[in-house]
């Protein structure tokens, strides 16, 4: 027994040496790569560290040399000055209006194109599905000029939906669900058919579900971009009443001087709602797994 025991006690430390032997091993090979994304985070957050902090600058203080990162003086005069020059509630609801419905949208259009692209066999859809890829290399700017024509015979000019409807399906979007929805297995639709399952009904009960994951991104993506644009509403609307976020910003920078101090605070503030938003949906997007009910 004396025996035995010392045997299982000596195989128990071998195995616990290799165990560490292992871990040692596996944390000193992720150390360049550990290294290598600190950096880069360094690099990418020092940007915007450096604009959220000259926010709380004075208006000398930004162009003062030397320049220092940190503020030598706090203060929040800049916010306080911007939010009274700035009518936010009334662009915040303008922009909210137009991210919330033309995201909704998006994404509901976007599933379905992406589903019809995915799931039914015709030659046509194929050749669909490669002017749609074709799409997301042509700049937004190119098709500036029609849409803008397109809007203006729609009598949609100085019109909120005039800024929505050209945004709602997006190539990008098309795209994501087609690749994702070409992945699920054809058993599984072919399964719910013969259950009786209607096309609708297979598509808002089996696919949607599956898609979630994508469908947040999308979310998210389009609502950044609808909430950032600034080109298309600015050609569109021309009542100050009407005007998104981004076309109130550019309204502080004046013929002659900035005020660089507003501009900032005003911008951090204009930041808000989106770090809400990723605060908010980020854990959905991370802890969900893409290929959730896919397994064999």
């Amino acid at each position: 027994m004396t025996t035995a025991t010392q045997l299982s006690r000596t195989g128990e430390q071998s195995a616990t040496r290799a165990t560490l032997s292992r871990r040692r091993s596996s944390a000193t090979r992720a150390i360049p790569a550990t290294t290598m994304l600190w950096v880069l985070a360094i690099l990418m957050a020092f940007p915007l560290l450096w604009f959220l902090l000259s926010s709380f600058k004075g208006g000398g203080e930004l162009f003062s040399y030397p320049l220092s990162f940190l503020p030598r003086k706090w203060t929040v005069d800049g916010y306080v000055r911007a939010w009274a020059r700035v009518d936010f509630l009334r662009y915040f609801s303008n922009t909210l209006v137009v991210a919330t419905i033309t995201t909704a949208l998006t994404v509901f259009f976007c599933a379905t194109a992406g589903y019809a692209l995915a799931k039914y066999r015709a030659r046509w859809l194929s050749v669909l599905s490669l002017f749609v890829l074709s799409m997301t290399m042509l700049p937004g700017e190119v098709i500036l000029n029609p849409t803008f024509s397109v809007v203006l015979h729609l009598h949609l000019y100085n019109n909120l939906f005039g800024v929505i409807l050209p945004s709602i399906l997006t190539p990008t979007g098309v795209f994501m669900f087609r690749q994702f929805f070409v992945s699920v297995p054809d058993e599984l639709l072919d399964a719910a058919r013969i259950d009786g399952s209607s096309e609708l009904s297979t598509f808002f009960r089996i696919m949607v579900p599956l898609a979630r994951p994508i469908m947040l991104t999308l979310a998210i993506i389009s609502f950044q971009w609808r909430w950032n644009d600034y080109i298309f509403p600015l050609i569109i609307l021309n009542d100050p009443q009407k005007f998104t976020l981004q076309i109130a910003l550019r309204s502080l920078i004046g013929a002659q001087n900035i005020d660089w101090a507003i501009l900032l605070a005003a911008s951090v503030i204009s930041m808000v709602p989106l770090m809400v938003l990723y605060l908010v949906f980020q854990r959905y997007i991370t802890s969900s797994d893409i290929g959730t009910g896919l397994r064999d």
